[in-house]
């Protein structure tokens, strides 16, 4: 078996190790406040609309921490730790770690023009006043690091295309190339399908696919990527 799938000690990941500690302590950090104060913490860690009064430049990072349930975290750092220790180990973890930040920031770049697109496509939206756009847009927020998560899939498909994955509910393996272009035309059909009462981020989901592209093909054509 290749070094790179092998995992002696989980302490030999810093990054990986950090990243689910933080995000795990930010999500109960947010339970406790929440039920304590009546305070939810995404009204300033999450990542509002550009054109909202809430928003703040922090956001494009502090809302890859935060998560809105269980299952949201639970299945982000199942594939955090599922690829991230392969990729931190193939990388090394400075590599990773700033893998790992632009395909998050990025995410959110991408939600911010979905955003725009949807909102400034929409007669509802185009008839209200200006001065009361930042006001109207506040409730328009996005939480989680699945953008990240999804780039880390798409470095996995691109460096280690023929390794055979199992997802749930499908019996059988499946190459971890077709994997990723599989859930990118899902997202990306979900995406523009844009279905009432959808809460998912799907165009953040595309953004970490789409700027973790773009910098694994800047570092092969600089000749830092094996």
């Amino acid at each position: 078996m290749s070094n790179y799938f092998q995992r002696p000690s989980f302490n030999q990941y810093p990054v990986v190790k950090n990243l689910l500690i933080a995000n795990i302590v930010m999500f109960v950090l947010t339970l406790i406040i929440q039920s304590t104060q009546n305070y939810d913490l995404s009204g300033i860690l999450g990542l509002h609309y550009y054109e909202s009064g809430d928003f703040k430049p922090h956001q494009f990072i502090t809302f890859l921490f935060m998560h809105a349930n269980f299952w949201h975290i639970f299945f982000n750092m199942y594939g955090l730790w599922m690829f991230g220790q392969i990729l931190e180990n193939y990388w090394g973890s400075k590599k990773f770690f700033t893998y790992y930040m632009i395909c998050g920031i990025g995410s959110g770049l991408t939600q911010q023009l979905a955003w725009y697109f949807y909102l400034h496509h929409d007669p509802a939206f185009i008839a209200i006043p200006h001065d009361q756009i930042a006001q109207i847009t506040n409730p328009i927020i996005a939480i989680g690091a699945s953008g990240a998560i999804f780039g880390l899939l798409l470095a996995f498909g691109m460096i280690f295309p023929n390794v055979p994955l199992f997802i749930m509910f499908i019996p059988v393996p499946i190459k971890a190339k077709w994997l990723v272009i599989g859930y990118g035309l899902y997202e990306l059909f979900m995406g523009a399908y844009n279905s009432a009462g959808d809460n998912v981020a799907h165009f953040a989901h595309i953004g970490g696919i789409v700027f973790g592209f773009i910098l694994i093909m800047l570092w092969r054509k600089r000749g830092k990527t094996y």
